[in-house]
């Protein structure tokens, strides 16, 4: 492991580099607390031709990506290369090609400038993302032990966390992950069911509110789980083996949508409302437009959708504080910018009077600052990655 060198710790500069999936993102943070730039490359725009992201490309997009973007971050930080104190990379979950992009890079960084490199996994970095902007804010830290909801478009976690050690390290318990489809997922498969564009979650966010959300009465059942045996994997094993677990499933509401779409006919309206966004790229989310092409039955049944969806996470998310005595909680992803979503924790935590933090929309969705956020911790530990470090996608976060 490289020790660090140069000017110390003195500034506490890290340049952050993520690219887990289609967003190529650098971003240079002081001391965990202080985002001094925020770069993202984004490829929605590409994706969005496909439904969905293709890993080929999104990795050809990040070779193409990966250098301007850093340079345009440290010129927003106004710093050179020599003023940095480390450089971190995320190192999982995430597409290999993707996250290899950005590992490869930040390898190469760090062995040029004599530079400690920091592997981060990309789910403590969305946790730390709004850790990062509640200091900024200087508000009072987090009341311990904190529970965090991951929620995005490839994960749906409940972690329970603590610090521990001088250097006020993070330890993370796994207290409860989707046994299937993450919500964002879910989302992104509603809305493409529908005709609607990629992604799905902005879409279901504008529509939700101009229908019934009690149209269509969506439940969820009971997850039934067996402890893992040895040797054979089990994607519906406990999240913990130790306690209660609070786990989800989101396959069942979007079969239960396909479902409804076809015994109330509602292809013709589906494949007419696809051919006119086709046609018309001006039209978003957030359009007058947009709610023009949706009928009642289809802004019922969005709503409805949206609606369970947010009322599970919520249901899960609350037993989970109650039954683990958490005292505050974080909800972070891509999902956390969902306006219901936030509408109703909010409210359900001044209720049981729990502080709860959300992300600012720039830090919902995939970005660097909060990669460079969650190695400051690491900085302080010396805690570097070696340089045997690869791309690791199916990366957890903490103890099961």
């Amino acid at each position: 492991m490289r020790e660090s060198s140069g000017t110390g710790l003195s500034q506490g500069l890290i340049l952050g580099i993520e690219s887990s999936c289609d967003e190529t993102a650098a971003a240079v943070v002081r001391a965990g607390s202080e985002a001094l730039s925020n770069v993202v490359a984004s490829q929605m725009s590409l994706h969005a031709n496909y439904g969905g992201v293709v890993p080929e490309l999104a990795s050809r997009e990040h070779l193409r990506n990966i250098v301007p973007v850093v340079r345009e971050a440290m010129a927003q930080a106004n710093i050179t290369f020599a003023d940095l104190d480390a450089v971190a990379v995320t190192e999982g979950p995430g597409l290999a090609g993707a996250l290899l992009v950005g590992i490869t890079y930040a390898k190469a960084l760090t062995f040029g400038l004599d530079k400690p490199l920091i592997s981060v996994n990309h789910l403590e970095g969305h946790i730390h993302a709004v850790l990062m902007e509640t200091r900024q804010r200087a508000e009072a830290p987090m009341e311990l032990p904190l529970l965090a909801l991951v929620v995005s478009g490839g994960h749906t976690h409940l972690y329970l966390a603590r610090r521990q050690g001088s250097a006020e390290t993070w330890t993370w318990r796994n207290v409860g992950r989707t046994v299937d489809d993450a919500a964002g997922e879910a989302y992104d498969k509603v809305a493409k069911l529908l005709g609607l564009g990629y992604p799905g979650g902005p879409w279901i966010d504008a529509l939700a509110p101009h229908g019934n959300p009690r149209a269509v009465p969506f439940t969820f059942g009971q997850i039934k789980t067996r402890a893992p045996r040895e040797g054979v994997t089990n994607k519906k094993a406990p999240a913990s083996t130790e306690g209660p677990h609070f786990d989800f499933s989101f396959s069942g509401i979007k079969t239960a949508v396909l479902r409804y779409v076809e015994t109330h006919a509602m292809r013709e309206s589906i494949e007419a409302r696809r051919a006119a966004l086709a046609a018309d790229s001006s039209i978003t989310p957030g359009s007058p437009a947009a709610k023009d092409l949706c009928d009642r039955q289809t802004l019922d049944l969005i709503a409805s959708f949206q609606y369970a969806v947010v009322g599970n996470l919520l249901k899960q998310t609350f037993a989970a504080a109650e039954s683990l005595g958490a005292r505050s909680i974080v909800v972070s992803g891509g999902v956390a910018a969902n306006s219901e979503l936030r509408r109703r924790f909010q409210a359900e935590a001044d209720r049981r009077g729990l502080p709860i933090a959300f992300p600012s929309l720039a830090l919902s969705t995939d970005n660097a600052a909060m990669i460079a956020a969650a190695a400051w911790p690491k900085l302080v530990a010396q805690d570097f990655a070696s340089d045997e470090l690869g791309a690791t996608p199916q990366l957890r976060l903490g103890q099961l």
